[in-house]
C-alpha cells in the first residue's frame, strides 16, 4: 500500500492497480491545494470545497465510486463503514462521517473533520482497533490539538497520520503525544508486517 498527501485531508492510497482517494480538494476551494488523477473509489466525509472535490478524480475511463455519507458499502472487495459525527470547519457545523475499512489486511480508520470527543458509543465501536488512524490534529478543525491527541491515544492504533495541520498544530499535536521527532516522509508505502509491534507511532506525511 502507497499513501500519498496533497495538503487539507486529501490522500490516495494505491494497492495494486486499485486507487482511493479521502477528501479531494475541490476546484472551489480557496485552500491552494491542487491534485488531478483517477481513482477507483472516493471518500468524502464532509459536503464542503475543501473535502468534496469528486470532480478532480475522473480520468478517462476511470471515474471513482463515490462515498458520500454514512452506510455500509462492498466496493471492489473493500468492506466500507460509514459513521455519522459531527464535524467543523472554520467553526461552521457540518455532518462529518468517519469511514473504517481494510485495504491488504490493513485496518484504516479515517476521522475526516470530526469535531465531537469523546466519540459516541456507536463510533467507538466501529472504530475498533485501528492500524492506521488518520486524524485531524487542530489547523482548521475544532479538535484542538490536545484532544486530537488525547483521542489518537485512546483509540489505540499502532500508526497515527495527523492531516489538515499547519505548522503550529502539527508541532503543538506531536508534543502532546511526546512525538516530537516524528518521522516526516514524502509518501509512505506500508505492508502489513510493517506495523507489527508498533504501538502509536506516528507518521507526518508532507504534502505535494
Amino acid at each position: 500500500m502507497i499513501i500519498t498527501y496533497f495538503g487539507k485531508q486529501f490522500f490516495k492510497i494505491t494497492q495494486g492497480e486499485m486507487v482511493l482517494a479521502f477528501n479531494p480538494v475541490s476546484k472551489n476551494s480557496k485552500s491552494g491545494v491542487s491534485a488531478h488523477f483517477g481513482a477507483d473509489i472516493a471518500l468524502i466525509t464532509t459536503n464542503h470545497p475543501d473535502y468534496n472535490g469528486i470532480e478532480q478524480l475522473g480520468r478517462g475511463d476511470r471515474i471513482p465510486f463515490a462515498i458520500t455519507g454514512p452506510g455500509d458499502y462492498e466496493v471492489k472487495e473493500i468492506f466500507i463503514k460509514g459513521i455519522m459525527t459531527e464535524g467543523s470547519v472554520a467553526s461552521k457545523k457540518y455532518i462529518n462521517t468517519v469511514y473504517t475499512l481494510a485495504i491488504d489486511d490493513i485496518n484504516l480508520v479515517f476521522l475526516g473533520t470530526l469535531s465531537s470527543f469523546p466519540l459516541s458509543k456507536e463510533a467507538r465501536e466501529a472504530i475498533d482497533g485501528p492500524d492506521i488512524l488518520f486524524i485531524p490534529t487542530g489547523g482548521d478543525g475544532a479538535l484542538s490539538a490536545k484532544d486530537s491527541a488525547k483521542l489518537a491515544s485512546s483509540l489505540e492504533p499502532k500508526m497515527i497520520i495527523p492531516m489538515d495541520y499547519d505548522s503550529a498544530s502539527l508541532r503543538a499535536f506531536l508534543k502532546e503525544l511526546g512525538e516530537e521527532k516524528a518521522e516526516s516522509v514524502d509518501k509512505l508505502t506500508i505492508k502489513r508486517k510493517d506495523l507489527e509491534g508498533k504501538d502509536g507511532v506516528v507518521v507526518v506525511l508532507k504534502s505535494l
